[in-house]
């Protein structure tokens, strides 16, 4: 009789740790790490830069990053958490999206509602613990990413991914209005940067998912007008970034040639992608540099400015 119970007992517990490593799985597919990451970096690029440039230690400061980057994580998870509860209609018809929990039904549709605006108010919250504008820009983050990208434009236009870009250039701009609510133009070079370098990062993806916004009927570029032209806006997006760097001079000379060097090096990637023969291993390639460019960009930014913010 004991050896049963503690069988079933034994049973039971996998059961339990089973069901919950699904359910936080589910959880992390939902609110997009992979996003909520690369954001808070930005963010956190932002509110560092603006220690800089407004000549104040990080230690004066400690608190306010934190609630900083709490709230943008969960704004940017409240949008990633009501994107995908408004795309569950087409989420099926995709390989990459058709396990989601709102479409296995793993995770009930109202909690999944529910728990999108209980992210976001909570987000805009925190935010407003730092200043009035760090908030202001995490709602406008939130209404570009969730409304005028997924509700708007996502399965209308082609041009989705630039108006998605808007979304995902602002989090310097609220890791900087937290420090300093007066915007300085590094802020919004910061901006444009990001809201540049998304285009051809995502048309990268685009081209590697090609089928699956076929199959979902999400006229993106490579979609609705095939490689050859896709290409060309990348490469055009991409030369529009190679004087950023040099409008970043305060940062410093190892700055801009590491930025350059990084600009030259995916431009000439992208070029190569009008003789190559294989343009899903180009892609894959484009896609990959894209995720390395942003990281060693903006923690080139951080490191060159370390001495002056921590001393």
């Amino acid at each position: 009789m004991n050896k049963v119970e503690t069988t079933s007992s034994k049973m039971i517990n996998k059961t339990d740790s089973s069901g919950r490593a699904t359910f936080w799985h589910d959880i992390k597919a939902l609110i997009k790490v992979g996003i909520i990451n690369s954001n808070v970096m930005t963010a956190f690029a932002g509110f560092w830069l603006a220690l800089y440039f407004t000549n104040t230690s990080f230690s004066a400061h400690w608190d306010t990053f934190f609630i900083t980057m709490a709230g943008t994580a969960l704004v940017i998870a409240g949008a990633c958490v009501l994107n995908n509860y408004y795309d569950r209609d087409i989420d099926p018809l995709m390989a990459r999206t058709k396990t989601r929990a709102t479409v296995t039904g793993s995770i009930p549709l109202s909690f999944i509602l529910v728990l999108g605006i209980a992210l976001s108010i909570s987000g805009i919250i925190l935010l407003l613990l730092t200043t009035v504008q760090a908030a202001i820009f995490g709602a406008i983050g939130w209404f570009a990413y969730f409304v005028l990208y997924t509700v708007w434009s996502k399965r209308r236009y082609t041009i989705n991914t630039a108006i998605g870009s808007l979304s995902g250039a602002v989090p310097p701009l609220i890791g900087w209005a937290a420090v300093d609510p007066n915007l300085h133009i590094v802020a919004i070079i910061m901006f444009l940067t990001i809201f540049i370098w998304q285009t051809p990062h995502f048309l990268a993806l685009a081209m590697k998912k090609c089928d699956d916004y076929k199959a979902a009927g999400i006229p993106m570029l490579p979609v609705v007008h095939g490689f050859p032209i896709t290409k060309r806006q990348m490469v055009v997006y991409i030369t529009c970034l190679l004087p950023l760097p040099f409008l970043l001079f305060s940062l410093g000379n190892v700055f801009i040639i590491i930025a350059t060097i990084l600009n030259v090096g995916w431009l000439t990637i992208g070029i190569k992608g009008f003789f190559v023969k294989d343009d899903l291993k180009w892609a894959n390639i484009m896609f990959i540099y894209s995720l390395f460019y942003l990281t060693v960009y903006f923690l080139t930014m951080i490191i060159v400015t370390i001495p002056s913010v921590v001393s």
